[in-house]
C-alpha cells in the first residue's frame, strides 16, 4: 500500500479546520496544523490545542503573513489544505507555491451572488485562477452549507434552537440547498487527498439525503414535532433590501443566503466529469449524518 501523503492544515483550530485535522489524524495521516503564537496562548483554544497534541498533532509556530515559517513547514508535507476564513481568502495568494486547496460554501465559479457575497466569492476564484496558472496540482472543495449552522437555528434572527411557532422562509422556499454535518466534511475532505479521480477537479459534498428545499426542511420539522408553524416568506426584492441596509459584515450572511435559497446555486448545475466529482459516490462507505438525523437532536 501507497504511503499516505503527510498534510498540512492551515487554520486548523477554526471552525471547520478543527475537522479536517480530527479526520486526518484518524485517517492515519501524519498531520501538521500551523498554529499562530496568539492562538498558542489563547484560553479558549486550550483545550483544542491539547486535543490536538494528544491526538499526535504537529504543531507548527506561523501563520499567513511569515512567509519563512509558510515555506519551512510547506517542505515537510505533500499536501497544504487552506481551511483559513473568508475574511482570509486574498491572503492564500502567499500559499500558493505548495497547495491542494480546500475551499468551503458554494462552488465560487456557479454562483449568482450579490454584493457583498459577490466580492468574497470573486476572490476565492482570482486564487483558483492563480493556482492553475501556476500549474499546481489542485482540488477545490464545495461543501455548501453547514448542517452545524443551518440546522440548529433555520437561520432565524436570534434563534437558539429550530423554530417552534412560526418560520421565515427566504426566498419562496422551493430551491434545493445542501447541508451537511462539519464532521462529515472533513472525512470526505481527507478522504480526497490521495485520491486520483479527485486530482484537478472540484470535489462536490451532494449527499443525496442531505439535498432539502428550505420549505422540505421545513415540514420535516413539522412532522417531528407534531406542529404547523406559520411561514413568513422574505421573497428576493425584500431580501435585497434588507442586504442593502444592513451594515456590512453582518449582510455578508444575507447574501450568501440569497446566493443558496433564492438562486439555487448549491444545485442549479449539474456535476459534469470535465470538472467535477460528487463525494458520497466516490466514498459510498462513508456513513455520514444525515439533516433527518441532525433534527432528532432537537427533539
Amino acid at each position: 500500500m501507497a504511503e499516505k501523503s503527510r498534510i498540512l492544515i492551515i487554520g486548523g483550530t477554526g471552525y471547520i479546520g478543527k475537522h479536517i485535522v480530527e479526520a486526518s489524524v484518524k485517517a492515519g495521516h501524519e498531520t501538521f496544523a500551523l498554529v499562530r503564537e496568539s492562538t498558542m496562548s489563547d484560553p479558549t483554544k486550550a483545550k483544542l490545542v491539547h486535543n490536538f497534541r494528544t491526538m499526535g498533532v504537529n504543531l507548527v509556530l506561523g501563520d499567513l503573513y511569515d512567509y519563512e515559517s509558510l515555506v519551512k513547514v510547506v517542505k515537510l508535507v505533500d499536501v497544504v489544505i487552506s481551511a483559513v476564513s473568508h475574511t482570509q481568502a486574498a491572503d492564500q495568494i502567499n500559499i500558493i507555491a505548495a497547495i491542494k486547496e480546500a475551499e468551503f460554501g458554494n462552488d465560487v465559479d456557479r454562483v449568482h451572488a450579490v454584493e457583498p457575497a459577490k466580492s468574497v466569492f470573486a476572490l476565492k476564484a482570482q486564487i483558483r485562477r492563480t493556482i492553475e496558472a501556476e500549474g499546481i496540482p489542485y482540488t477545490y472543495v464545495s461543501t455548501n452549507s453547514f448542517a452545524g449552522y443551518f440546522v440548529p437555528s433555520f437561520v432565524q434572527p436570534g434563534a437558539t434552537g429550530p423554530p417552534r411557532e412560526k418560520v421565515i422562509i427566504l426566498g419562496d422556499g422551493n430551491k434545493k440547498a445542501v447541508f451537511n454535518k462539519e464532521e462529515d466534511i472533513g472525512t470526505y475532505i481527507i478522504r480526497a487527498v490521495d485520491d486520483p479521480r479527485t486530482l484537478n477537479k472540484i470535489l462536490y459534498l451532494r449527499p443525496p439525503n442531505n439535498i432539502y428545499t428550505f420549505n422540505e426542511i421545513v415540514a420535516l420539522w413539522e412532522k417531528k414535532i407534531g406542529k404547523t408553524l406559520q411561514k413568513i416568506y422574505v421573497l428576493e426584492d425584500k431580501l435585497l433590501k434588507d442586504i442593502e441596509e444592513t451594515p456590512f459584515a453582518e449582510n455578508v450572511g444575507l447574501a450568501i443566503c440569497h446566493s443558496v435559497f433564492v438562486k439555487g446555486d448549491h444545485t442549479n448545475f449539474e456535476i459534469e466529469p470535465s470538472f467535477g466529482v460528487e463525494a458520497s459516490a466516490l466514498y459510498p462507505d462513508v456513513n455520514y449524518t444525515t439533516v433527518d438525523e441532525s433534527l432528532d437532536h432537537f427533539l
